[in-house]
């Protein structure tokens, strides 16, 4: 069953640019080292928050490519210009 982690943050004021260059560059890493992980997803809310949806095929996946995120120099450089980050994960129950 397929997953998704969703992170919810606000980027640092004049940051934005940097962090979707930062963004590409873990996405690329992530895909090249992981098979399950298939989709992600940048949302901009009214808000000025972001939610950034990243879709696994199974949670075993999502937990093996990410045990490791947090002594990865790409992740740490992308999180370091967002601010409020909280993560929460769920099971795709239905889509249409």
């Amino acid at each position: 069953m397929a997953v998704v982690r969703t992170h919810r943050y606000t980027v640092v004021t004049g940051k934005l640019a940097q962090l979707l260059e930062q963004r590409t560059l873990v996405l690329r890493a992530i895909r090249s080292a992981n098979a399950a992980f298939t989709a992600a997803t940048l949302i901009r809310q009214e808000d000025g928050s972001y939610l950034d949806i990243w879709r696994w095929e199974s949670a075993e996946g999502m937990r093996c490519a990410t045990a490791g995120a947090q002594n990865c120099p790409l992740a740490t450089a992308a999180a370091a210009l967002t601010t409020h980050h909280s993560v929460v994960d769920g099971k795709v129950l239905d889509e249409r």
